[in-house]
């Protein structure tokens, strides 16, 4: 499969990589073709075709045999569609496997993942200097980074509000070795600059952080345009509302693509133990030091954590949140393990009817 048969989505990030993927086996009569996910609503995709944008469903087979939420397309995943005859609307048929994922745990009481974004190169952890700025809060973003795959970029907007943004950038570089860290301003046009080496042809960004940021604004900046509403938040306390609705994906005029997410009131981690460990690498180089392979970096002898907590090497509110949301992490995989148990168990089959009941029940213990 050559990616020249497809200029179109070669803009939208389709290279040799993914023409390296075949379509699934389907019906002969059914002609498969790539494309991307664009926008995702309550019940329906935009998908970006070769021949320009579709509004797009999954088929009904798809639906049958998906067991989860994370089965289900997101805002950037690549698909193998059908496009229907005379429409400009197509049905997929399958995702095509992520290179990265941005994962949380979805909102509510169900435990289940939500992919916020699938295909990223780049997420921007967006964070404004006002009364937003939180170290712990973005502690919490850059383990949801550092487990998608995608590399994390800090960026620290509203610049033009705080008299000396550099001290809160070295903050954040502190604490996130490895992670570039930018200020900037939409209003000032400070730091744009900075951020042009992001903005490649056909690479992917995604854009998140809380409600109020300025991740609208920052796209719009970007773009030369506005592609999203805006709007005021209270800053005297940093409180905003949600401008974004939905997850979508803008192609920029600079060949770079920007996904926009709705903001997070509490970012929920999912299953992110790899990003836990990245987040927090300098505590668990120190941990690996200590003198029982099982501490808990509480009160232990030989404890190198508490070592360096002592001597003030470390913020004794970063080992907190590195406490806290490992517990988080063990608790959720808890919940994760009790519901695909109780799925499971779900998926056994009915007891056999009089007629057919055999003393044979081997498949009930099977499953256990």
């Amino acid at each position: 499969m050559n990616p020249n048969l497809y200029p179109l989505l070669t803009k939208y990030g389709w290279n040799e990589y993914w023409q390296e993927l075949s379509p699934p086996s389907l019906s002969k009569s059914i002609r498969l073709s790539p494309a991307r996910v664009i926008a995702q609503f309550s019940h329906s995709y935009t998908v970006m075709t070769e021949e320009g944008p579709h509004t797009a469903s999954v088929a009904g087979k798809f639906e049958f045999l998906a067991s989860k939420r994370s089965d289900y397309p997101a805002v950037g995943d690549w698909v193998w569609t059908e496009a229907l005859p005379n429409e400009a609307r197509s049905v997929i048929h399958a995702v095509l496997p992520r290179r990265t994922a941005m994962i949380r745990k979805a909102a509510g009481s169900a435990v289940e993942e939500q992919v916020v974004g699938a295909n990223l190169d780049y997420l921007f952890i967006v964070n404004a200097l006002n009364q937003d700025f939180n170290l712990r809060k973005i502690e919490r973003y850059l383990i949801l980074g550092w487990e998608s795959g995608a590399q994390p970029v800090v960026l620290l907007t509203k610049s033009d509000l705080c008299p000396q943004p550099e001290a809160f950038a070295e903050q954040v570089r502190e604490l996130s070795p490895g992670v570039p860290v930018h200020v900037v301003s939409a209003l000032t046009e400070q730091g744009k600059e900075s951020l042009n080496p992001y903005l490649g042809q056909g690479i992917t960004i995604g854009i998140t952080g809380s409600s109020g940021v300025g991740k609208s604004t920052l796209l719009n900046w970007l773009a030369g345009e506005p592609l999203q509403h805006t709007q005021d938040i209270r800053e005297d306390d940093a409180r905003g509302r949600h401008t974004t609705t939905h997850r979508e994906l803008f192609l920029l005029g600079n060949g770079a693509l920007v996904m926009d997410t709705p903001g997070m009131r509490e970012l929920q981690l999912w299953e992110a133990h790899d990003g836990w460990q990245q987040a927090f690498a300098d505590i668990e180089q120190l941990a690996a030091e200590c003198r029982f392979r099982d501490c808990r970096h509480e009160h232990e002898a030989g404890c190198a954590v508490h070592a360096a907590l002592a001597e003030g090497t470390i913020d004794p509110k970063r080992l907190a949140n590195y406490h806290k949301t490992a517990k988080e992490l063990a608790y959720q995989a808890r919940k994760e393990r009790s519901a695909a148990g109780k799925r499971d168990k779900n998926k056994r089959p009915k007891s056999p009817g009089k007629a057919d009941w055999r003393p044979d029940r081997s498949w009930d213990h099977a499953q256990d």
